[in-house]
Parts: C-alpha cells; structure tokens; sequence
C-alpha cells in the first residue's frame, strides 16, 4: 500500500438529485469538506453510501472524483457489495487502474451464505484476480465470517489486508484483535463504541457516523491516542447521543439529515429508502444541538 489505512475513514454517503441520479458537484463538496475536517482517509460505495445500488459504472465515477479531489492527501477505499464472487472480481477490475488504497468487500449479501471453506476462496479468488488489497467488511448478519476465519484469511491471504468489524459485536472484535496480534488492520464500525474499540487496539474506523460528525470522531481519535481519556469520554457520550438519534433502517437517510442540518448537501436517498422522516429529523436536530455540534434554539 501506497497511503497508510489508520484513523477516521468516512464512510461517504452518495447523493442523489431528484431524479436518483448522483449529484457529483455535492460528492465533490463533500470529500473537500472531509479532508478540511482532519480525516485519515475516505470510502466509497460503502453501506453508508448506498453501495448495493449503485452501479459498477457509478462506483468508478465516485472513486474517480474521490481521488481527484484528495490529490494524494489521504487514501480512498472503494466499497463493492455484491452477490457472487465473479461480480466481485469484475468490480474489482473496474477500478483497478486506479490509486485506490484498498477495496472493501463483503461477504455475498444474499440469503444464500457460503460456508467457511467457500468463503476463504471467494475472498481468495478475488485477491489473485484484482491484485489490489483488500478490507473484509465483516456487516452480513446471515453470512458472517467468525474471528477464526477472519484471522485465517488475512494469515494466509496476502492481500487481504484486514477487516472492517461491524454489527455491534465488542466479543468478536476483541478477539479477533487478540487473534491477528498485530498482523491485519481491525477497523471498527460499531458506532456507538468507538471508544473502547480504539483503546482495545483498533486501527482506526469506518462507520456512519464519523461521516455524520467527522470533526467529533477524529477529536475522539486524537484524546484516545494522546491518553486524554477525560475528554474521549466526554466525546463518547456526544457520539452516543448522536448515534442513537440516527441509528435505523434507514441510517443512510439519516446520515444525510444530519448532513443537511449542518449545511452540509446530503441529497436524496435512492428507492425504495425512504427520507428521514419529520420526526427523525426532530430527534437528529435535537442530538447535535445537545451535542454542540448545532447550536440550541
């Protein structure tokens, strides 16, 4: 890898205009307003992003003006949500010409789960076809991979560089990090424990709601790594707040919401993903203004 995986990784939210269409000016704006805001890196077409709906065609263009407007300042990850190991392998490719840092994979999203055998060669078809590294986005509830699995794949996979742990499971991150001792990146996705899971030893994160309040997240990232635990406590219970506000069926919505109350274009959802609803955004707005990220009415 080119450009180190560590820290506070958005996951971006991809906006569409009213016709469903991604409003490129607005996804522009918004990777300039996360590197402003001190992130480590970003990713692309991730759940937060609405990834399962986007085409392979619009994965590229969203990498593409990712990287563009980074200019090498921080690395980008492209996300890929698919059914099959050979779409994998395709979208893969259709970026592989391209200075990403790492794709996010994960496993098929589909009822129909591999067993632990077809899940290593899926994820090793995938590193000997695209030659690119590779985060294991640990998130399918009915096809997820366990500590063991996970541990085996990035021993003996070269190119499976690590995972984004998701699903709310503290147990399986913990021992996936005492597992790994040190030989795979473990970034967390449990939003409402990014403390703990960065005092654990995580690497870092990727999860929704560093991209809802970036500058709050890489404040936590920072008191944690210089031993503040204080104020990474007090951060903590912010987050919490906020999360609990956005957490649901609709986060992605959500997650653009709280954009929206910050000034910040978080467009449309795509169908059938319903708008945060009025009375979400009621409890959204009342969250950040409690935790001073908007100021109280």
């Amino acid at each position: 890898m080119s450009q180190k995986l560590m820290g506070i990784i958005p996951p971006m939210t991809t906006p569409f205009d009213s016709d469903e269409n991604i409003d490129t000016t607005a996804f522009r704006q918004e990777v300039r307003y996360l590197i402003d805001a001190g992130v480590h890196g970003v990713a692309v077409g991730g759940s937060t992003g609405e990834g399962h709906t986007l085409t392979t065609e619009e994965i590229r263009c969203l990498t593409e003006i990712a990287l563009e407007e980074s200019a090498g300042r921080i690395p980008v990850i492209t996300g890929i949500i698919v059914d099959s190991t050979r779409q994998a392998i395709d979208r893969g490719r259709a970026v592989a010409d391209l200075p990403v840092a790492a794709l996010q994979i994960t496993p098929v999203h589909y009822l129909f789960a591999p067993d632990d055998e077809a899940m290593y060669r899926h994820f090793a078809a995938i590193a000997d076809a695209v030659e690119l590294p590779i985060l294991i986005y640990n998130v399918i509830p009915w096809s997820y991979c366990s500590p063991q699995l996970l541990a085996r794949i990035i021993n003996e996979i070269e190119l499976v560089i690590g995972v984004k742990q998701s699903a709310g499971d503290m147990h399986a991150l913990a021992e996936l990090l005492l597992l790994l001792q040190g030989r795979g990146l473990v970034m967390a996705a449990v939003d409402d424990l990014l403390y703990p899971c960065f005092t654990l030893g995580c690497h870092g994160s990727i999860a929704a709601i560093l991209t809802a309040v970036p500058k709050l997240c890489v404040s936590l990232w920072d008191a944690v790594k210089d031993n503040r635990y204080d104020d990474a406590l007090n951060l903590h219970n912010r987050l919490l707040r906020i999360w609990n506000a956005i957490a649901g069926s609709n986060l992605p919505a959500c997650v653009k919401c709280a954009m929206n109350l910050q000034g910040r274009p978080g467009g449309a959802t795509r169908a059938p993903m319903p708008a945060a609803s009025p009375a979400q955004e009621s409890t959204i707005r009342t969250a950040l203004q409690v935790a001073d990220v908007l100021p109280a009415i």
